[in-house]
């Protein structure tokens, strides 16, 4: 069994894609915008994932803007018949590299074109719609719109499948009404976890979810309590994280993001990392105090 098998498999659209995945988020410049610094390491990390046997790429044509989709186009076409490219709408990027909400039909409509032609798609595997009325975190607000759009162009042959991000469990029910959804995509991780009851509410309906920032949110003394924990079993933090995330539940996917090789390669090594009881004690109480 390779490494990257060892994070085990789950469903997402129509097809299984393993456990561990890439975010392509951290190969556009700063603050997600402009081009990187380095290009020709952005492709290597790209081809160094599916080379590793990542079959799961999340992006989105507004980290640039456009910038990543390009360069997942350069890296990795003609792609793999296995390899699933997730992407978001629902967000446009400001000349000042602020990120505005683009819920219209016209929007939505041009981002998803955007899509296609950046990644050089005839169709797109999955199209999470990024609920943005507040961009720091899920709130409440009626999704029946946008999504109602991004259904459209599904029975257009556009795209596969639709997932959510950045939303309510509200805001899945509402969405489940208008069209299937096969991943929910929200923060989440040891520190954070509000989305406790609605991972185990998509993973008894089958529906994958997709955790972001496993480090984001933290407390400097939950960030000791991680790093204590990671040095009991000879790993980083993030390793620890992303290991703790696949022991909670099988029905989470995990998109670490990166821009080098070299971490590239430790993210993935957390699929073999064994968790002792007295680790999973102490990282389990971290969100309620309780960690010793």
């Amino acid at each position: 069994m390779s490494l990257i098998e060892q994070s085990g498999s789950y469903t997402l659209g129509a097809q299984q894609v393993h456990r561990l995945g890439y975010g392509a988020m951290q190969l556009a410049g700063p603050g997600v915008f402009g081009p990187p610094k380095d290009r020709d390491a952005a492709i290597a990390v790209l081809r160094e994932a599916v080379a590793s046997g990542v079959n799961h790429i999340d992006t989105s044509d507004f980290y640039g803007p456009h910038i990543t989709n390009q360069l997942i186009r350069e890296a990795l076409a003609p792609y793999p018949d296995n390899l699933v490219i997730v992407t978001k709408v629902g967000a446009v990027r400001g000349d000042d590299a602020s990120w505005n909400p683009a819920f219209s039909p016209e929007a939505l409509t041009r981002a998803v074109h955007d899509n296609l032609r950046n990644l050089g798609r005839d169709v797109l595997d999955v199209v999470n719609l990024r609920a943005m009325f507040d961009v720091h975190g899920p709130a409440e607000g009626s999704i029946e719109g946008p999504l109602s759009v991004l259904a459209g162009l599904q029975q257009q042959g556009l795209i596969r499948h639709i997932g959510l991000s950045n939303v309510t469990p509200t805001q899945v029910a509402q969405g489940q009404e208008i069209c299937r959804i096969v991943c929910v995509q929200n923060q989440y991780n040891v520190a954070h976890r509000t989305d406790d009851a609605l991972i185990d509410d998509l993973a008894r309906q089958g529906i994958a979810y997709v955790p972001f920032f496993p480090l984001g949110g933290f407390s400097p003394l939950q960030s000791s309590i991680l790093s204590e924990a990671a040095a009991q079993i000879g790993a980083t933090p993030m390793q620890t994280a992303l290991a703790w995330l696949l022991r909670r539940s099988p029905n989470i996917l995990l998109i670490p993001g990166t821009s080098s090789v070299v971490h590239l390669r430790e993210n993935l090594a957390a699929a073999s990392l064994h968790l002792p009881d007295t680790v999973l004690q102490a990282l389990d109480g971290i969100v309620s105090g309780k960690a010793e």
